[in-house]
């Protein structure tokens, strides 16, 4: 019979884990729309090539080279990431940069890359489910609590490369360039940032981080061309409970939404867990619009 204090650990570790996915995915989605003003729908197709070529990759070099799954796994996953950035480049150059700022426009354009993309990678990869190998066999019991070690594996590599994000944009001249580019971008241009460098890079950065989510997916779920699609929802829900721009408010909204499938997910089901987010979204829109962290706009 589980504990109440089991329980109460099992959803918190079950909170973190999923939601250090979320909150990266988020800050990626975040961050481009602080930076470039654009509400990017292709992210979730970043992401989607990264589990992709993820669950693709790793048995092909266990084959090829007789890789064990957490060597396969990590190369994988810097071949993955590689591949997306180069994607996000060409994306940029070629479409979101004639769209900075332009809403409509951007929304167009994101739209149907996402449309696009989608049917470009269920053309090439198919619509079989992959699943990659358990990269880290075994689990870790807290209390009575039970969490698999592959999923404590996400978990740090999640927290850590939040950290270092954080400290970037903190501490850094490109994260301050960032910053007063997100704040005011003529300003910035006048105390000598160089507005469209660094527009392409928060624009990369973010790419990264839907990159790295989407690998880091890759060995705890079933990896479909479609599955961008689930994460880019929750994406967006994260950021209506943050904050739509704020950093801080991805971290919460990620945590937030992470809890509310564990506990609903837990005592009913994945679908009541699904109304039940957007039930607080609805009530959020309606009393605080711009979100728990966010700022009101003028």
């Amino acid at each position: 019979m589980v504990t109440a204090m089991a329980l109460i650990v099992q959803l918190a570790l079950n909170t973190l884990q999923a939601g250090s996915v979320y909150v990266l995915f988020a800050l990626g989605l975040t961050l481009i729309f602080g930076v470039m003003g654009v509400v990017n729908f292709a992210h979730g197709q970043f992401f989607t090539l990264g589990a992709l070529l993820t669950s693709v990759l790793v048995p092909a070099l266990r084959e090829a080279f007789g890789m064990g799954v957490a060597l396969a796994f990590t190369f994988a996953s810097a071949i993955s990431i590689v591949a997306v950035l180069a994607l996000a480049a060409l994306v940029y150059q070629f479409g979101f940069r004639h769209y900075l700022r332009d809403t409509v426009g951007s929304f167009i354009l994101s739209v149907g890359l996402l449309l696009f993309f989608e049917g470009v990678f269920l053309w090439v990869f198919g619509g079989v489910p992959r699943v990659v190998p358990n990269i880290a066999p075994g689990e870790l019991r807290v209390f009575g609590a039970a969490i698999e070690l592959q999923r404590l594996v996400v978990f740090a590599i999640a927290v850590i490369i939040t950290v270092l994000l954080y400290l970037m944009l903190a501490f850094t001249r490109f994260g301050r360039a960032i910053r007063a580019t997100a704040d005011d971008a003529g300003a910035a241009t006048l105390q000598g940032i160089r507005d469209k460098r660094t527009l392409l890079y928060g624009f990369m950065v973010g790419s990264f981080l839907s990159a790295v989510s989407g690998c880091l997916t890759a060995p705890i779920a079933v990896i479909t061309p479609a599955v961008g699609n689930d994460y880019l929802i929750k994406g967006f829900i994260t950021i209506i409970i943050g904050g739509l721009g704020s950093v801080p408010g991805a971290i919460f909204g990620g945590l937030t939404i992470a809890l509310i499938e564990s506990v609903v997910g837990y005592y009913f089901d994945g679908t009541m867990a699904t109304i039940g987010m957007f039930c607080v979204v609805a009530l959020l829109l309606l009393i605080r619009p711009q979100g728990m962290l966010g700022h009101v706009q003028h």
